[in-house]
C-alpha cells in the first residue's frame, strides 16, 4: 500500500509539473502576442522612455508628415487631449491631458500610433554639476586642448552660442558685453537672471571675456552668449522648453547651443529641435551625465554631440557617464569659471566638459564659416586625441577634443559641395495599398541630407525635414488604380537626389467586379463539346477568373478579363430514347485587386 501511494504521489507530482510547464509556455506565448511591438513601432518609431521625473498630464507629439489636421485632432481627442502650444518649426505639439489621466499610458499608446512619429513625456532633468574647490587657480584645460594655439587663427568671432540653462548672470565682470538678448522660456519673459548658478558657470567656460586683465579665460572668448533659461527655480530643465529654446536660438542666428543636463539624448523632442538647428547650420552639444556608469538606454543621436569628461591626465573621470551615445571627451575637473554674483571658482562635471566642446565648435566655425554641421562633426571628431581603445570607444568617444588641430583642419577644408544625396523608398516597394500607409525612405549624403519630399504621381505630397524621413500616405485621396511614388532628397548646398519610381496599386474600392457567362446561356440544352466563355470587368482590375462545373474548379486565369474553356460533359445515363439528360451548374467567380469578388451562375441540360 505504501509503494502504491508513493507511486500515485509521484504521478501527481509529474502531472503537476507538466501543467505548470504548459501554463508557463502558454503565458509566454500570450505575452509575445499581447506585448510584441506593432508594425509601426518596429518600422521606425523609437522605444518608449519614461523619465524619472516628468510633467503630469503633458505629452509632446510630432505627427508623421502627410497626416491631415483633422485626423491628428481626432487622435488627440480620443485620448482626452487638448493642444496648448505648437512649435511650428518642428511641428511639435504640446498636449495637456485631463487631471486624472494616466499620462505615461496615453503617451505610450500615442507613440505606437502609425500616424504619430513620436510621442513622449515632458521629462524633468537635472543639471550635471559637481561642486568643486572655489579657489582652483588655473585654467589648465585651455593649453591641454590646444586652445591657446588655436587662438592664433580663430577666436570665435561672429559665432553666437546659446546657453540653455538656469539663466546667466549678465552683470558678471567677465560676462558683461559677452551676451546678446536671450529669453526665459519657463516664465515667458526676457528676464534671464540665473536662478541656480549653473548657467553662469557654463557661460563663463565657453565664452567669458579674455585678455581683460581680470577673472578667467574661456575657450571661444570672441563669441557671444545667448542666455536661454529652460529650468524652474530648482534647476530642473524640461524637454519641452529645451525644444523651444533650441528652435528659437536657431531662428535668431545662434550657431552653437549647449545643454549641460542629464539624459537629454533620450528626448525625441530635443532631437527634432537639434535637427532643425543643424538644418540651419548649427550644432547642439550636450553633457553625457555624471552617473559614473554606463547608460545603455541613451540612444546615439546624429543631431547631438555628447561629451564625456576627462581629467588633467587625459583619463576619463570616475563620475562621467559612458556608453554608445558618447561622441567625444573634454576636460571636466576643476575648470576655473565665472560664478553667479560676480565671483570665480572651480567647475567640475560633464556640465563643464560640454561647454568646452561647444567653444571648440565655435572656434572651428569662425575659422571656416562655410562648413556644414556634418563637416564640423567630422573635423572635430577626426582631429581628437585618440584615448582608451583604438578608435571610438564608449568612454572617450572619438577621443579628447583638440582645438588647435580642429581649427587647422577647418581652414584647409574646401567649401564647395557638388555631390547629390542618394535616396530610396524602402517601404512600400510595390503591391496593393489601402487606407493610410506609412512610407519609409533611406537617404545619405557626403555632408548631410536636410529634407526629403514624397511625390505621388509626379506631384508633391508632403515634405519632411527631420530624420528619419517618414510619411503617412492617405490613399483614399486618390482614384483606385496605378500610382507612382518618388522621393527627392536635398542637402544644404541645394543638390538634389531622386529615388527610383515605385509602382503600386491603390485599391480602396469596395465594388466587386462584374462577371458574365456568355456561353452557354442559362437554361439552354448542350451536347458534344461545349465552349464555355466568361467575361469580367472591374474599375480597378480583374486579378483572377475561376470556372466551376458542379462546384469543382476546372480552370482559372490570372490578370485577364476573359476565360474560354472546352467542356466535354459526362456521358448520359441509359441508352437511346431511355437516356436521362444531365442537369449541370456552371459558375464563374471574378476577383479584383482589392479582394472583392462576384459570381455568375448558369444551369444547362446536357442532351445526346
Amino acid at each position: 500500500m505504501i509503494n502504491m501511494n508513493r507511486a500515485r504521489d509521484e504521478r501527481r507530482e509529474l502531472l503537476f509539473r507538466f501543467w505548470i510547464s504548459t501554463a508557463s509556455i502558454l503565458i509566454a506565448i500570450v505575452s509575445l502576442v499581447l506585448f510584441a511591438p506593432d508594425t509601426a513601432l518596429a518600422a521606425g518609431q523609437s522605444s518608449f522612455h519614461i523619465p524619472e521625473k516628468f510633467v503630469k498630464n503633458r505629452v509632446l507629439i510630432q505627427p508623421r508628415a502627410g497626416i491631415t489636421e483633422e485626423k491628428f485632432k481626432a487622435i488627440i481627442e480620443q485620448h482626452g487631449g487638448n493642444e496648448t502650444f505648437v512649435i511650428d518649426e518642428l511641428d511639435l505639439h504640446i498636449i495637456e491631458l485631463s487631471e486624472n489621466a494616466n499620462t505615461a499610458a496615453i503617451a505610450e499608446a500615442l507613440n505606437r500610433n502609425p500616424n504619430i512619429k513620436f510621442a513622449e513625456l515632458d521629462g524633468q532633468v537635472s543639471p550635471e554639476l559637481i561642486p568643486d574647490d572655489p579657489q582652483y587657480p588655473y585654467g589648465w584645460h585651455l593649453p591641454q586642448i590646444g586652445a591657446t594655439s588655436a587662438w592664433d587663427s580663430a577666436q570665435g568671432d561672429g559665432v553666437i552660442i546659446a546657453v540653455l540653462d538656469t539663466g546667466v548672470d549678465t552683470s558678471h565682470p567677465d560676462l558683461q558685453g559677452q551676451t546678446v538678448p536671450g529669453w526665459n522660456f519657463y516664465d515667458g519673459n526676457d528676464d534671464v537672471t540665473d536662478v541656480h548658478g549653473h548657467g553662469t558657470a557654463v557661460a563663463g567656460t565657453v565664452a567669458a571675456a579674455t585678455n581683460n586683465s581680470i577673472g578667467v579665460s574661456s575657450v571661444s572668448f570672441n563669441s557671444r552668449i545667448m542666455p536661454m533659461r529652460i529650468t524652474d527655480t530648482q534647476g530642473y530643465g524640461y524637454y519641452s522648453l529645451m525644444a523651444q529654446a533650441i528652435t528659437s536660438a536657431a531662428d535668431n542666428n545662434a550657431k552653437v547651443a549647449n545643454i549641460s543636463f542629464l539624459n537629454v539624448s533620450k528626448s525625441s523632442s530635443v532631437d527634432a529641435a537639434a535637427q532643425y538647428m543643424r538644418d540651419k547650420g548649427g550644432i547642439v552639444v550636450i553633457s553625457a551625465g555624471n552617473t559614473g556608469s554606463e547608460l545603455t538606454d541613451n540612444p546615439p543621436r546624429d543631431s547631438l554631440v555628447v561629451v564625456a569628461a576627462t581629467d588633467g591626465n587625459d583619463l576619463t573621470t570616475s563620475f562621467s557617464s559612458y556608453g554608445d551615445f558618447v561622441d567625444i571627451a573634454a576636460p571636466g575637473v576643476g575648470l576655473r569659471t565665472t560664478l553667479s554674483g560676480g565671483g570665480y571658482g572651480g567647475f567640475s562635471g560633464t556640465s563643464a566638459s560640454s561647454p568646452v566642446v561647444a567653444g571648440v565648435y565655435a572656434l572651428v566655425m569662425s575659422a571656416n564659416s562655410s562648413l556644414q554641421p556634418a563637416q564640423l562633426d567630422s573635423i572635430v571628431f577626426e582631429n581628437a586625441l585618440d584615448l582608451g581603445n583604438t578608435g571610438w570607444d564608449p568612454h572617450y568617444g572619438a577621443g579628447r577634443v583638440q582645438a588647435d588641430m580642429a581649427v587647422i583642419a577647418a581652414i584647409d577644408t574646401p567649401d564647395t559641395d557638388f555631390l547629390s544625396p542618394s535616396v530610396s523608398i524602402t517601404s512600400p516597394i510595390g503591391g496593393v495599398l489601402k487606407g493610410e500607409v506609412p512610407v519609409y525612405t533611406s537617404s545619405s549624403d557626403n555632408i548631410a541630407v536636410t529634407e526629403v519630399e514624397l511625390y505621388v504621381n509626379g506631384e508633391l505630397y508632403a515634405s519632411e525635414t527631420f530624420d528619419p524621413f517618414e510619411f503617412i500616405l492617405d490613399t483614399s485621396q486618390y482614384t483606385d488604380g496605378q500610382m507612382q511614388l518618388e522621393a527627392r532628397a536635398y542637402d544644404a548646398s541645394g543638390n538634389t537626389g531622386y529615388s527610383e519610381i515605385v509602382d503600386v496599386t491603390v485599391a480602396n474600392n469596395k465594388n466587386p467586379p462584374e462577371v458574365t457567362i456568355l456561353d452557354p446561356t442559362d437554361g439552354s440544352e448542350v451536347s458534344g463539346t461545349v465552349n464555355v466563355n466568361v467575361s469580367a470587368n472591374d474599375d480597378v482590375g480583374v486579378t483572377r477568373i475561376s470556372l466551376y462545373i458542379d462546384g469543382k474548379e476546372v480552370m482559372a486565369v490570372n490578370d485577364s478579363t476573359t476565360l474560354s474553356y472546352s467542356w466535354r460533359p459526362k456521358p448520359l445515363r441509359g441508352k437511346g430514347k431511355n437516356s436521362i439528360p444531365n442537369s449541370t451548374m456552371i459558375s464563374a467567380t471574378a476577383e479584383d485587386i482589392a479582394g472583392n469578388s462576384s459570381t455568375a451562375v448558369v444551369n444547362v441540360t446536357v442532351t445526346r
